[in-house]
C-alpha cells in the first residue's frame, strides 16, 4: 500500500478528500492548448511535422509524471502554477482529475506510438489530436472538464469539490440566468455571422492589399 507521501492529489485542511489546485490545471490546460494548436497550423500551412512531435513528446512527458510520480512535479502544473501564484488556489477533487489525465494519457500515447515510434499519420492521430485540443479548450475556457463529467456517469458516485463548485450548485444565481432578449441576441449575432459566411464567399476569400502599397 502506498505511502501517504505518494498518494494521489493534496490533503488540505477544510476538505475531506485529497484535491488538486484547480486555477493551475485550467492555466496548465491553456498553455498546452497553445502549443498543440501551433503545432497544428504548422502542420496545415506547411506539412512540418517536427513541433507536433514534440509537443506530443511533452505532452506524454507530462502526464506519465501527473499520474505515475505527483502531479506537483509535472512540468506543465509547476508552469500553469507560477502563472497563478498570485490568485488564491480553488480546490477540486484529485479522484475526477485522475480520471481525466488517464484519458489524456491514452491520447499521448496512441499519438506518440503513431508519430514517433513509426512516424505515420492517419486519421486516428488527427482524432486524437482533435480530441484532446477540445478537451483543453474547453477545460481553460469553461473549467469544463469532460474526463470528469464521463468519471460520474461511470462511477455514478455523487463527487466532492467540482470545478466552480458544480457538484453542489442546484439553482443558478440571478446573473448566471439569460432572459428571452439576451438569447434572441445571442442566436441572432450567431445568424448574423453565419450569414457573412454563406452569402458573402467572395468578399472573405478576397486577399487583402497592403495599407502602404508600393508605387
Amino acid at each position: 500500500m502506498m505511502g501517504a507521501k505518494n498518494q494521489f492529489g493534496e490533503n488540505v485542511s477544510g476538505y475531506e478528500i485529497r484535491v488538486l489546485n484547480e486555477r493551475e490545471i485550467r492555466a496548465a490546460s491553456g498553455i498546452m492548448f497553445l502549443f498543440a494548436l501551433i503545432s497544428l497550423f504548422v502542420i496545415i500551412k506547411s506539412g512540418d511535422f517536427r513541433m507536433a512531435k514534440i509537443v506530443v513528446f511533452g505532452f506524454l512527458t507530462d502526464f506519465v509524471i501527473r499520474l505515475f510520480v505527483h502531479p506537483r512535479y509535472a512540468p506543465m502544473l509547476l508552469i500553469g502554477r507560477f502563472f497563478v501564484r498570485n490568485q488564491r488556489p480553488e480546490y477540486v477533487g484529485a479522484v475526477q482529475k485522475r480520471f481525466a489525465w488517464m484519458i489524456g494519457l491514452i491520447l499521448a500515447i496512441t499519438m506518440t506510438v503513431f508519430m514517433l515510434v513509426f512516424n505515420r499519420y492517419s486519421f486516428v492521430t488527427g482524432w486524437s489530436c482533435l480530441l484532446c485540443l477540445l478537451f483543453l479548450f474547453l477545460e481553460t475556457a469553461f473549467g469544463i472538464c469532460l474526463g470528469c463529467i464521463l468519471y460520474k456517469w461511470i462511477k455514478k458516485d455523487p463527487l466532492q469539490y467540482c470545478p466552480g463548485e458544480v457538484c453542489e450548485i442546484n439553482e443558478r444565481a440571478e446573473i448566471q440566468k439569460a432572459t428571452t432578449n439576451q438569447k434572441c441576441i445571442a442566436i441572432a449575432f450567431i445568424l448574423l455571422i453565419a450569414a457573412l459566411i454563406f452569402w458573402m464567399p467572395g468578399f472573405l476569400s478576397k486577399q487583402p492589399e497592403a495599407l502602404w502599397m508600393d508605387k
